[in-house]
């Protein structure tokens, strides 16, 4: 999963890195130079292509520190967290769906995330509509197992009452994805009038499976004349014998697009990934095209496999 994005500094402080076949050190940077273009009326017309990680000697960086800025404490602060990804199902019924303002708690065997509003659906513009999934992203530091949930709205606009069908919680670092079944109103006028409801997993509806690990990858967009894209860039990690991970795509949506992968910027991401194993044998990166500048120059990407608590 994708947990956060940052502009940082082209100034970039040197940085300790084992590449080697034996490499076992969790905390090793890989580096991964292109300097071609990701352009379809540029170099070759390629807009993916296929690195394989070489020395630090071989990549050229600058030496001066402007030291550590907010952004960078902030995208720590953020690999120590866990995402969650929330569906929401509201149900096929008349008048089921809701324009109030829905919010949740997750609540853990540690502790709970409070109150999250669910504002931005990843999946549609008007939320919340009748027998639509929706999809939220929610960040919590480390709240434990996860136990129930309380869910709810304020009851205020033109049409409040809802029927929730179901929730499902996905936490990709701890590998499993719960299900909350519903099926009730939270209807002031329905039900038992309840507007809010603590819901309990499913035991027989959990699915478990190999947790994800988050990895930090630094994109550098190299400084020549149109070098920056708004394109949709992902990424793809392989280790040994044959393991790959997802594509997944850098940045969360447009507007993201447009503010990161600039010429002669440096871009940190941490991303949730399928744990490759201790050493990353190549990686493929590109975009999907389209748009007015869709054309990159890249220059070189960095990655560390990041050790739990963000380190």
């Amino acid at each position: 999963r994708l947990l956060t994005s940052r502009r940082a500094p082209r100034e970039q402080p040197p940085v300790k890195s084992c590449v080697s076949a034996g490499c076992c050190c969790h905390s090793c940077r890989y580096y991964f130079p292109c300097q071609r273009w990701l352009a379809v009326e540029e170099d070759d017309g390629q807009i993916v292509r296929e690195l394989v990680p070489v020395d630090e000697a071989f990549v050229k960086k600058d030496s001066e520190n402007d030291g550590q800025s907010l952004a960078t404490l902030g995208l720590e602060q953020k690999a120590k967290s866990t995402t969650y990804t929330v569906k929401v199902k509201t149900g096929d019924k008349k008048n089921a769906g809701t324009d109030a303002n829905v919010f949740i708690t997750l609540y853990g065997s540690k502790d709970d995330t409070g109150i999250v509003s669910l504002k931005a659906s990843k999946i549609n513009k008007n939320k919340f509509e009748r027998g639509k999934v929706d999809e939220f992203t929610v960040e919590s530091v480390d709240i434990g197992d996860l136990k129930k949930i309380k869910i709810g709205h304020d009851n205020k606009g033109n049409s409040t009452g809802w029927f929730l069908e179901w929730v499902e919680i996905d936490a990709p670092s701890l590998g499993e994805c719960l299900k909350f079944p519903c099926g009730r109103w939270l209807d002031k006028s329905e039900d038992d009038g309840a507007i809010e409801r603590i819901i309990f997993p499913a035991e027989l509806q959990t699915t478990e499976y190999i947790p994800f690990v988050p990895y930090e990858i630094t994109v550098y967009t190299s400084d020549v004349f149109g070098a920056g894209t708004d394109a949709d860039v992902f990424i793809v990690l392989y280790g040994s014998d044959g393991i790959c991970t997802q594509q997944k795509s850098l940045c969360l949506n447009k507007r993201e697009q447009r503010m990161y992968f600039e010429r002669n910027s440096v871009n940190q991401f941490i991303v949730e990934l399928e744990d490759v194993g201790d050493i990353i044998e190549k990686i493929r990166i590109g975009h999907k095209g389209g748009g007015l500048n869709s054309g990159w120059h890249l220059d070189r990407v960095a990655i560390r496999r990041l050790l739990p608590n963000g380190k």
